[in-house]
């Protein structure tokens, strides 16, 4: 453990990011916040710092725990940070609104027969005449 790290280096660190070069591009895209302020690639992570990271369909919120500029094992990097309530909650929120957006948009059972086919085309005809 070390006094001050680069935010670019904790990221990769804490297994946020496989490499250095893609926290880097993640920084300077905006993607990542620093006590909800955008932060350049050289800024040092203090202890305390709540950062803000994209990871996948969501945005983890995270207080940083410990200071690390060498990756770890995924058990280890996981004590460098700890993700807020409020987050927890508002990705299992998401996650559920995802389950069931995509459980409404189930395929047909059946395809359609000559008649439903007819309405169909029908139907998207008279939404091209408007």
């Amino acid at each position: 453990m070390t006094s001050t790290v680069r935010i670019d280096k904790w990221l990769w660190a804490a297994r946020f990011f496989k490499t250095r070069q893609l926290a880097k591009k993640a920084i300077e895209g905006g993607k990542i916040r620093y006590d909800g302020q955008r932060v350049k690639t050289s800024k040092q992570v203090e202890l305390g710092a709540r950062l803000e990271v994209p990871q996948g369909w969501d945005t983890l919120e995270v207080t940083v725990e410990a200071l690390s500029d060498q990756r770890c094992g995924a058990p280890e990097a996981r004590l460098l940070y700890r993700e807020t309530e409020a987050s927890v909650a508002r990705r299992e929120r998401e996650a559920q609104q995802r389950k069931l957006a995509n459980q409404a948009m189930q395929p047909p059972i059946k395809r359609p027969d000559k008649r439903e086919r007819r309405n169909i085309q029908r139907f998207q005809r008279q939404r091209t005449e408007e």
